[in-house]
């Protein structure tokens, strides 16, 4: 019989060896989760949400100042973001921009309005992390409501 053929048939093995293999996984992994939380610094890697907040947030259609928020996910204020507001189901005649202070605040003039027959619409505001920051704007952001009559 040849080696190839004895191979073939050849049934026996090494005991528990795929346990064994099993065990030496599961226990690396731990220790290894164990070592990445001991190290210092892993959160810097951590990516914030952006977020924006209107003041108002609700508004008639006419020319108004809005005061716009950058925050992040612990709601702390967010330095040197750039913040747009554009036409969403209410209508502006061009997109107003605006970069925030060190407190996290800008302000922009809009002048929003409403179709025929339309009693609210919104306004869309996207914000742009500052450049080099651990901010990303992945979701939906607030509104602005621009309402026909109501609002003082």
């Amino acid at each position: 019989m040849s080696w190839y053929e004895r191979l073939a048939v050849d049934e026996r093995g090494i005991e528990g060896l795929p346990v064994r293999l099993i065990i030496a996984f599961v226990v690396g992994v731990a220790a290894l989760s164990v070592m990445l939380n001991m190290i210092s610094g892993v959160e810097s890697f951590a990516v914030a949400e952006l977020d924006v907040k209107p003041e108002p947030q609700v508004v008639g259609p006419e020319q108004h100042q809005i005061e716009l928020t950058a925050i992040g996910s612990d709601d702390s204020p967010v330095a040197d973001a750039t913040i747009i507001v554009e036409s969403g189901t209410a209508s502006l005649d061009s997109m107003a921009v605006a970069t925030t202070d060190e407190d996290g605040t800008a302000t922009v003039e809009i002048d929003p309005s409403l179709g025929p027959n339309q009693a609210k619409g919104t306004l869309k505001i996207d914000v742009e992390p500052p450049a080099g920051s651990n901010y990303m704007d992945r979701r939906e952001n607030s509104e602005i409501t621009v309402l026909a009559s109501g609002v003082d």
